[in-house]
């Protein structure tokens, strides 16, 4: 399963994504907006994708605001989240290659559709490599100390 999701400013870019992942018969599911609010603030649609992703460890996301960089922030908040932020196709296949990444944030003020299109195929298509020291990076990501 994919979670899509964006606020107001990825609001008309996630519509376009979400026709582009179901014309290839992909399994998506659209958490929102689902109505363009100027109002509506990124972490909602975020937690809301990290939250899915986290329980469903098949899945992934996908986020679209205005940079990306705010949905990656919040969306990195979740134990077992590994979010990222690019506008770069090469970062987007080492992420997941190395990083097993699990949700692409995405700006709809920095890329056009096409260009975010060619980020969600190598996202899509890209597997992780199962290195063992890989492995070893991705469990040290999960470890964390809360400061006071």
């Amino acid at each position: 399963m994919i979670y899509l999701g964006a606020d107001h400013r990825g609001f008309e870019a996630k519509n376009t994504i979400l026709k582009f992942l179901k014309a290839n018969n992909l399994e998506v599911k659209d958490v929102g907006a689902y109505s363009h609010d100027p109002e509506d603030d990124f972490n909602d649609f975020a937690i809301t994708v990290a939250r899915n992703v986290r329980r469903d460890r098949e899945s992934c996301g996908i986020l679209i605001c205005g940079s990306g960089i705010g949905m990656a922030l919040q969306a990195n908040r979740f134990k077992g989240v590994r979010a990222i932020a690019s506008t770069d196709n090469r970062i987007v296949e080492i992420a997941r290659a190395h990083d097993n990444v699990n949700v692409l944030c995405l700006s709809a003020d920095f890329l056009s559709m096409e260009e975010m299109q060619t980020l969600v195929r190598t996202f899509l298509s890209t597997r992780f490599s199962n290195e063992p020291k890989y492995i070893h990076r991705i469990v040290r990501l999960d470890e964390r100390e809360d400061y006071a």
